[in-house]
């Protein structure tokens, strides 16, 4: 069977699969001969679709990232900066609430060094947002670059909690309002402003919306 001709179905499974073998077992738990078993294929579609498993261990992060961007690329920009950096934050927290063993394998598994740079555009997006809100007086003068990473620290930290079942998602979707509640008004945002750009773009369970308009 020639890439051409191949089953881009499978190339998913196997994806997903080894993301949450590895996930669930660590990465020493991710063979050959297990993964195509579970898959229900033959070794041949791994070297089929990626060349053998060392290619197919890099792609699980490169498919995570993709799958990021595409969350992120959906986020059309508005007159209102902090609203669209509040609207990309949520689609990180959908794509890894979406994807959870992609996720784990992106930020938590180890991967070689020559894997560094994969996924740093999405890091970029980020950036650019946090640019934006500074360039229009939403934020206080600063480095959009330590901004951006305070805010992702935050979100990946309530993010990591949920998935590892130490928060219920109720109760992350609580903290990500909150965390960045406090850290734009530590950042110089405007209370009203705040408010207004979280409840934009609300979550629908109850304490999630509560959070939200808090303080309003």
């Amino acid at each position: 069977m020639s890439p051409k001709a191949a089953d881009p179905s499978v190339r998913t499974a196997l994806l997903e699969t080894a993301a949450r073998q590895i996930a669930t077992g660590g990465s020493a738990s991710l063979t050959l001969r297990r993964l195509v078993d579970e898959v229900g294929t033959s070794t041949m579609a791994v070297y089929t679709h990626f060349g053998g498993m060392q290619n197919l261990r890099q792609e699980i992060r490169r498919e995570g990232f993709a799958r990021l961007r595409e969350h992120l690329e959906s986020v059309t920009p508005t007159r209102n900066p902090l609203a669209d950096l509040v609207r990309a934050g949520w689609e990180y927290y959908d794509n890894a609430v979406e994807n959870p063993h992609l996720y784990r394998v992106m930020f938590l598994d180890h991967h070689e060094p020559a894997d560094d740079t994969v996924g740093l555009d999405t890091f970029d997006r980020l950036v650019a947002l946090v640019g934006r809100c500074v360039e229009q007086g939403q934020l206080a003068a600063g480095d959009p670059f330590d901004l951006a990473v305070q805010l992702w620290a935050a979100l990946h930290g309530v993010v990591s909690l949920q998935l590892s079942g130490l928060l219920a998602p109720e109760l992350a979707l609580e903290m990500v309002a909150a965390s960045w509640r406090t850290l734009f008004l530590g950042f110089g945002a405007d209370h009203r402003a705040v408010t207004r750009a979280l409840q934009a773009h609300p979550r629908r369970t109850p304490r999630a919306a509560r959070a939200l308009g808090s303080g309003g």
